[in-house]
């Protein structure tokens, strides 16, 4: 049995005396140990589809099935069997410290004592939370604190975890903490994970697979290698360097803009790594300073729902 199934889903709202419609009859599975991105723009329908997944909001039609159940019906029941973490929203108790959250979790899955010390012990020691135990939950920093929501969602030992934008906001190194412990826990626990994000960075780091979605329908459901390297395969490396010059010739880049002492230089990593690049740059002038700038989901959408996702097969 899939761990995801749905067929025909659609939602609409009534605005005004005008019917508005969220999602607009989409289809997919996802299989048991997926890991899948699910993105789109804003007003996509992304959320809309989480909500409806999750028991929150009722289709208008369509079926839905989550490990097996209706989520709308069986939402208690469900909600023992997966784990759920919006970037916006919070599972912690803001003025208490993070230890008594966790504890409050605990009663309210009603997960034995030993089991639940077991758990917290581990992923407390695998997402370095253990100093953080006893601070209340607003002293903690942004990165902090989604260790702790990722902790809070895990502790009744989901199969099935919805992230919804799990690393907006975060610094790159909490980033790639979040990162790395999510696929060790696909990896050695086989948790299904659906992912919703703007970072297409973080589709391609975790999912093999993606769907996109715009207008409430799917655009795409396939490879994410193969439509990353199709729109979204080029980098942007901008360079700050000591003093004003003519755009740097660079072997497998180009520069597409300069301000300044600033360049922003296009690659694709196919035809040069960013460490070349940096490399080469060092050689033709003095680096200040350097960042990455990552394609935009939206740009990839766009292109793709303009007709391009011809091209991409």
């Amino acid at each position: 049995m899939s761990t995801i199934e749905v067929a025909g889903l659609r939602r609409t709202f009534r605005v005004r005396r005008a019917t508005v419609t969220a999602v607009d009859g989409i289809d997919f599975t996802v299989e048991a140990g997926e890991m899948v991105g699910y993105i789109g723009p804003n007003g996509a329908g992304k959320s809309t589809t989480i909500k409806m997944l999750t028991g929150i909001l009722v289709p208008t039609s369509g079926r839905i099935r989550v490990a097996g159940l209706e989520p709308a019906r069986r939402r208690t029941e469900l909600a023992r069997r997966i784990g759920v973490v919006f970037g916006n929203r919070s599972l912690l108790w803001w003025d208490l410290p993070l230890r008594q959250s966790f504890d409050l979790l605990r009663h309210l899955y009603r997960v034995p004592a030993p089991e639940h010390r077991r758990r917290l012990a581990e992923l407390a020691d695998v997402l370095e939370l253990g100093p953080l135990f006893d601070r209340p939950v607003r002293q903690l920093s942004l990165g902090q604190r989604m260790r702790g929501e990722l902790t809070a969602a895990l502790l009744h030992a989901p199969e099935l975890l919805f992230l919804d934008e799990p690393t907006v906001g975060l610094d790159i190194v909490s980033r790639a903490r979040v990162r790395e412990f999510l696929l060790r826990l696909n990896r050695e626990r086989g948790v299904t994970v659906l992912l919703t994000t703007h970072d297409l960075a973080d589709i391609e780091r975790l999912c093999p697979r993606m769907l996109i979605i715009d207008h409430g329908r799917v655009l795409y459901d396939g490879g994410t290698a193969e439509i990353a390297a199709r729109f979204g395969g080029t980098r942007t490396l901008v360079v700050d360097l000591a003093e004003s010059r003519p755009p740097l010739q660079l072997t497998g880049a180009s520069v597409v803009r300069t301000d300044g002492p600033r360049q922003w230089i296009r690659f694709r990593p196919a035809d040069a790594t960013a460490a070349q690049l940096v490399a080469a740059v060092s050689e033709q002038a003095p680096l200040v300073d350097l960042a990455i700038e990552e394609p935009d989901i939206e740009e990839v959408v766009r292109r793709i729902y303009t007709g391009e996702l011809t091209e991409a097969g």
